[in-house]
């Protein structure tokens, strides 16, 4: 067990610091709203702090999960970023889904302190951080990762070095491209079942037995059928990702027209009034 922070208690990060402090890890936490902070330690132990440096103090891991690359820099550069609380030789995970070029610079900058430092995005939505069955995705040197490895496992049911720093951030681009397309084809064959005056629901259930099958099918296809959104991934949090990662396309040349299209649709939605729906909501813009 190990003594651990967690900066950023919000849909994501405060399951997943509970979970740790279930595992026996004692956990400080930091969030920028610092009543959630409060909350979180009156239901789950552990202490709060009111910067970042001062969670940072002393741990031997920090984790993070906030929202942009901006975000990350507040946290972790500065007077009172995490990078300046952190004993030699700490190690900073980070889980937030950003940008490989600052996973690259947030590494270069912890190592010149001399810090490791884990860039470890995650996959499997807010019942995932819940459950603590995500999927984690890391770039960074494999003695660091060996060393926070069994600490991340708490949250996740699988977890796995993809190569050096911005090697978990481009492979979470590779995830959201493969779910991007997927949804919107689940939203078609919905919609198009419908139209057909079928019994969806037992559509769903022959269908997904097949090679149509998915995760999205299995978990969303019902919900789709019957509109509801009011869960999961919301719409604005994926426009933030495949805006990441078809900036990064620009820089490395990938031809991604599919995913741009279902970034523009997702565009509708949020026009629609969908900001916080969830991505599966694809399939309201069908049936506007």
């Amino acid at each position: 067990m190990a003594k651990v922070a967690f900066l950023g208690l919000g849909v994501m990060g405060g399951p997943m610091a509970r979970h740790l402090a279930r595992k026996g890890h004692e956990v400080t936490v930091y969030n920028r709203t610092a009543a959630k902070a409060e909350a979180w330690v009156a239901e789950h132990g552990g202490a709060f702090a009111a910067t970042p440096r001062e969670a940072a103090r002393g741990q031997a891991i920090v984790f993070a999960c906030v929202g942009n690359d901006d975000d990350l820099r507040s946290i972790t550069l500065g007077e009172d970023g995490a990078f300046a609380g952190m004993d030699a030789g700490a190690v900073f995970v980070d889980h937030t889904t950003a940008s490989a070029e600052v996973a690259r610079e947030l590494s270069d900058a912890a190592k010149a302190a001399g810090l490791g430092f884990i860039d470890a995005p995650v996959s499997g939505g807010q019942a995932g951080a819940e459950n603590g069955a995500l999927t984690v995705m890391c770039g960074g040197e494999p003695d660091t990762y060996a060393r926070v490895e069994p600490a991340i496992l708490c949250f996740a049911r699988a977890s796995r070095l993809m190569g050096p720093a911005g090697s978990g951030q481009l492979t979470k681009m590779v995830n959201q491209i493969a779910i991007a397309g997927l949804v919107q084809g689940l939203s078609e064959a919905v919609h198009f079942a419908k139209r057909a005056g079928l019994d969806v629901e037992s559509v769903l259930e022959v269908i997904s037995k097949g090679a149509a099958g998915s995760w999205q099918m299995e978990n969303r296809g019902k919900t789709m059928n019957a509109a509801k959104f009011d869960f999961g991934f919301a719409v604005d949090w994926m426009r933030k990702d495949l805006g990441i990662l078809l900036a990064e396309a620009r820089r490395n040349g990938a031809q991604l027209p599919v995913t741009a299209l279902v970034d523009q649709f997702y565009a509708d939605v949020q026009a629609m009034g969908g900001q916080r729906w969830d991505t599966s909501a694809l399939i309201a813009r069908l049936e506007k």
